[in-house]
């Protein structure tokens, strides 16, 4: 059998299969769990924060690989997906896929050996929140029913992505455990688990024909915009509800975040969430994220400014 012939694997290869658009993700909850640490604690660390964010980043991006590299040899990604070219690189490279699924494992390697570091200043528990997230990562791709297939797949990248760096971030950064850490996480919960709401919502009809079972393909496209624009009322109210209770010297940040938001938030309330608007509708909810996020740091951190003061 004659042997094909692929392209070399380049480094703009492997920066596209991370996917840097969709780091805001794995960067929002980071970026909430060091600040609301920085707020709530005496123990800081400008070097823990760094090493937090450069693993979550490489863990979103081992994440991303896997998913392109699953879906490219399932047959479930092609050129007919409404994706940019940038965004499918299986796709449009004629490169060898074992080389994605190389780039995906070292990914985590690197984030392992980043988290030695994170162990021996925060001992155990980032630990093993590192290895379910790990183990998250693989399973959401592989397997005979990857969790990407399943209608609980937003709410598991939610959780895992939003949820589990925002608690790991705050117990690295604060040396330290709190119970309503886990009411501070709900708004990066939202906003991650959004994200992967967006592109279901979008690949329904994709996702029908690869036998995937994700929530828009369950309830339909009606249904799930409808949940759509529910979770992005909640996600509003939920910040605004954490600094007004917890942080209440920032809630005034909430008026301009808002604002902000405003332009953001209609247009996606307006998108269709179809396979052609289906770029549009990223950017838009990947930049919301990072509005939002940018927002609700900023009042964690002017309650703190404004705490010193008075």
């Amino acid at each position: 059998m004659e042997q094909r012939e692929y392209e070399r694997f380049t480094p703009r290869m492997a920066v596209q299969l991370a996917a840097p658009h969709t780091w805001v993700a794995s960067i929002y909850p980071c970026l909430v769990g060091v600040c609301a640490a920085a707020v709530t604690s005496a123990f800081t660390s400008v070097t823990m924060a760094i090493a937090l964010l450069l693993i979550s980043v490489l863990m979103q991006s081992a994440a991303n690989t896997f998913n392109d590299y699953f879906d490219f040899v399932k047959g479930a990604d092609s050129a007919d997906d409404n994706v940019e070219i940038s965004d499918a690189t299986l796709v449009y490279n004629n490169i060898n896929p074992r080389s994605a699924l190389v780039l995906a494992i070292g990914f985590l390697v690197v984030a392992l050996a980043i988290g030695v570091y994170v162990i021996i200043e925060a001992g155990w528990v980032p630990l093993a929140i590192g290895i379910v997230g790990a183990i998250v990562v693989v399973c959401y791709s592989f397997g005979k029913t990857p969790v990407s297939y399943l209608p609980i797949s937003e709410l598991v990248s939610g959780v895992v992505m939003g949820g589990l760096i925002m608690i790991a971030s705050y117990y690295c950064m604060a040396a330290s455990w709190s119970w309503t850490c886990l009411v501070w996480s709900i708004p990066t919960i939202i906003g991650v688990a959004l994200v992967m709401l967006t592109n279901n919502t979008c690949d329904i009809e994709k996702d029908i024909d690869a036998k995937r079972k994700t929530f828009p393909a369950i309830v339909g496209r009606d249904s799930a915009r409808t949940a759509y624009k529910v979770a992005m009322i909640l996600w509003m109210i939920s910040i605004s509800s954490i600094i007004a209770i917890w942080f209440t010297p920032g809630l005034l940040i909430c008026v301009f975040m808002i604002l902000g938001a405003w332009p953001f938030m209609k247009n996606l309330w307006n998108n269709p969430m179809e396979p052609e608007s289906r770029i549009a509708a990223m950017g838009q909810i990947c930049t919301l994220n990072a509005v939002l996020g940018i927002f609700y740091s900023a009042a964690l951190l002017a309650s703190w400014c404004l705490n010193l003061i008075i």
